[in-house]
């Protein structure tokens, strides 16, 4: 089946109110082109020199989503354009992408991620780390980036029972921080082989790779 093939399904299948970022990493040119002349304007990488070689030589109404770890020596690379960072995980990331956004005299929008899966790998915030910053004078201070919402990865497992209760424990937490006053109203949940599930727990955004380039022999989800 096609890009333009798996992309139309795709549409069907999620809600109006959910944004799809497609995960174009370690894709090349045309495969994006394909996608994107199938009407996907959201296009996700986890390198950012890619993402940046990517951005140089494709259409200027492309969004640029990061979604994979960032170090914080590269965030400048990406600070002129990115559109969304989905994985910021500390407060020293929190600060430099701030630092960045000053210097290229922009707000960047970004994501926090919370730590919801049992994996050690898995990178991000605890709920109480996240009601301190939330609530802290820095976080009042900061001028040149905004967290819009937040970001979780569940377990890699097939057990649904497991990949539910995360995706239901991270919804119930983003609802308690999706106020007026915090103005959070994204939440990033779900990859190519939980999304369907992510959806029914309340996701507001997904991000889908080999369900629609197809699948990388040597990635064992997206």
């Amino acid at each position: 089946m096609s890009i333009k093939n798996n992309l139309e399904k795709i549409y069907l299948k999620i809600p109006s109110k959910v944004t799809l970022v497609a995960v174009s990493k370690t894709k090349p040119l045309g495969d994006i082109l394909e996608a994107y002349n199938s009407g996907q304007r959201i296009f996700g990488e986890n390198k950012i020199q890619e993402l940046v070689e990517k951005h140089g030589r494709l259409p200027k109404d492309i969004e640029w989503h990061m979604i994979g770890h960032v170090q914080r020596n590269k965030v400048k690379y990406m600070a002129p354009f990115v559109s969304l960072i989905h994985s910021i995980d500390s407060l020293k990331l929190i600060r430099e992408v701030n630092k960045q956004g000053k210097i290229n005299n922009r707000i960047i929008n970004c994501l926090l991620q919370i730590k919801i899966a049992t994996e050690q790998s898995k990178f991000g915030f605890t709920e109480n780390e996240v009601f301190e910053f939330l609530n802290s004078e820095e976080c009042k201070s900061l001028e040149n980036i905004k967290i819009v919402g937040l970001m979780g990865m569940a377990t890699f497992t097939s057990d649904q029972k497991i990949i539910n209760q995360e995706f239901r424990l991270l919804k119930t937490f983003f609802d308690k921080v999706n106020t007026s006053k915090n103005q959070i109203n994204i939440l990033s949940m779900g990859m190519s082989d939980d999304y369907e599930i992510a959806i029914r727990e309340g996701s507001t955004m997904i991000r889908l790779g080999s369900s629609i380039f197809g699948k990388r022999a040597y990635l064992k989800q997206e």
